[in-house]
């Protein structure tokens, strides 16, 4: 007989004549399945043995293919991987939130400044700078603080007849300055201070804006004929004349403008002390918060009649109600609400006429600094007044005015108080 090899044998011939036992080889492992024992309530299961219960593998295929469709089956060969959290498939990385948000953010920032300079270039476009204050002679000198003469006007431009009947405005032609008033923005408080039309001033010599003549100056008059007689310029060297004052901007506003600007708005809210009345202006307002429409804002900045102080008392009115429009305008929700900012811009840049000057950016601190008077910083009043004048007019105190207009000029606190 044969030895059996060193290795047993197993693999190779034989010379005698019985056959040889079973071999020993070598074959590969394949993945061990645990397998469940059969639930009681399943019933029975004949291809189930003590084996597969066991873990144990004979090396004998089923017949079943590798990675067949039939999930948990004998043969089946389990994933060779471990999804990751978020993965979307084998080999796919999981996505990086941190550098999406980066991306996100500078997309978001990129749109919201292309979005701003969109906005600014539009408004821009629409302001008619028309008053060219180059024309004005014999200057003051310019002071610490920004000031403004702003000016509403009775212009009817661009008005319908219904629309001139349903605000009372009358179909009076040309233009005429319906209220004045300086305002002057400084480090010290913001001022406001109300130029009734009926002021007694000097006109001075000037240059006709359109024409280039020199002409002489008229003496006493109403401080709006010098408005009627060449328009800003005039009413801006007339101003600058009689104060002292130097004037850095000029805005100016109609009626329908005005009216425009508070519908785009929503209304604006006022506390109106005492109600009132009056036929010509079309007020009729009780006592109390309410909010104002722009046909009665209209009505309320233009009545005088309806008061013993007549135009002394507008002009408080006035001041009241640009207070709280500016208030209400320069907020968030507006300025960054698209929605609220271009109708509130469309509604009153095209019939805004300012210096050549004045930019956007100057327009908002002019609106700045009148919510800042409506919340308490800074001080509102009339121009000083003494007395009467010729022609129903009225006559500054002129030794407060220089005392007010000193304390502008060097960006001091203002302490004069107005007697009417």
């Amino acid at each position: 007989m044969n030895d059996w090899p060193e290795d047993g044998g197993y693999g190779r011939g034989n010379a005698n004549s019985q056959p040889e036992g079973p071999r020993r080889m070598s074959h590969v492992q394949r993945p061990q399945v645990p397998q469940q024992p059969p639930r009681h309530d399943q019933g029975y299961n004949p291809n189930f043995t003590q084996a597969q219960g066991s873990g144990y593998d004979s090396g004998y295929s089923s017949g079943q293919v590798y990675g067949g469709p039939q999930g948990g089956g004998h043969g089946n060969v389990p994933p060779q991987y471990s999804p990751g959290p978020g993965a979307g498939g084998p080999g796919r990385p999981a996505p990086n939130w941190r550098k999406r948000i980066k991306i996100g953010s500078i997309v978001l920032v990129v749109a919201v400044v292309g979005w701003g300079i969109g906005t600014y270039a539009w408004a821009s476009s629409q302001m008619r700078n028309e008053v060219d204050l180059s024309k004005v002679i014999e200057r003051p000198a310019e002071g610490d603080c920004t000031t403004y003469l702003i000016v509403g006007s009775d212009s009817r431009e661009g008005m319908s007849a219904e629309e001139k009947k349903k605000l009372h405005t009358g179909s009076a032609e040309g233009k005429r300055t319906d209220s004045m008033m300086i305002l002057a923005a400084c480090s010290s408080g913001n001022t406001m201070v109300s130029l009734p039309r009926d002021s007694w001033v000097t006109i001075p010599s000037f240059v006709g804006s359109e024409s280039g003549k020199s002409y002489p100056a008229r003496g006493g008059s109403k401080l709006n004929a010098a408005y009627a007689m060449d328009g800003p310029e005039l009413l801006v060297r007339t101003v600058e004349f009689n104060t002292g004052l130097h004037i850095d901007h000029y805005a100016e506003i109609g009626f329908a403008g005005f009216a425009n600007i508070v519908d785009a708005l929503g209304g604006v809210e006022l506390n109106i002390d005492k109600g009132f009345k009056d036929k010509k202006s079309g007020a009729d307002f009780q006592a109390g918060t309410q909010t104002l429409n722009g046909e009665q804002a209209l009505a309320f900045v233009r009545t005088r009649y309806a008061f013993a102080q007549s135009d002394l008392q507008r002009t408080k009115n006035q001041q009241k109600f640009l207070s709280a429009l500016a208030n209400q305008a320069a907020t968030p929700g507006t300025i960054l609400n698209p929605f609220e900012l271009y109708p509130t811009l469309g509604a009153g840049l095209d019939t805004l006429i300012v210096d050549k000057d004045m930019s956007l950016y100057d327009l908002g601190k002019m609106f700045f600094a009148m919510k800042g008077i409506n919340s308490g910083d800074g001080k509102s009043m009339n121009m000083p007044i003494s007395g009467s004048a010729p022609q129903n007019s009225l006559k500054w105190d002129m030794p407060k005015v220089k005392q007010l207009v000193e304390q502008i000029k060097n960006d001091e606190k203002v302490t004069v108080e107005s007697n009417r």
